[in-house]
């Protein structure tokens, strides 16, 4: 019974942070192939208009760590599988 609590992985309900939920191996939709179509899409905007808790700031904060180029948070994840690459850019960080 004690191991079967260790495989478990919890759901990190309300949590926004990409790199909090992959460093810590909670359990979360993968959302990641969407990430690369906003990346090499030609769009200039995107309106995100989903309801309440559907994880904009979570993706938004995925987008945060593809484009500081944190490899090791994508492993395993379909932007990884696909064999997409991820490059590093310069973020302007404007959280308080």
């Amino acid at each position: 019974m004690a191991q079967e609590k260790k495989k478990r992985r919890g759901y990190a309900v309300g949590v926004q942070e990409f790199d909090w939920i992959r460093e810590r191996g909670a359990a979360f939709a993968d959302k990641t192939e969407y990430v690369w179509k906003m990346v090499t899409t030609e769009a200039k905007y995107f309106f995100l208009s989903r309801p309440r808790r559907f994880g904009k700031s979570l993706l938004v904060d995925t987008l945060r760590c593809y484009f500081e180029g944190r490899k090791e948070l994508f492993v395993g994840l379909n932007i990884i599988e696909d064999r997409r690459t991820i490059d590093s850019y310069k973020i302007i960080n404007i959280r308080g």
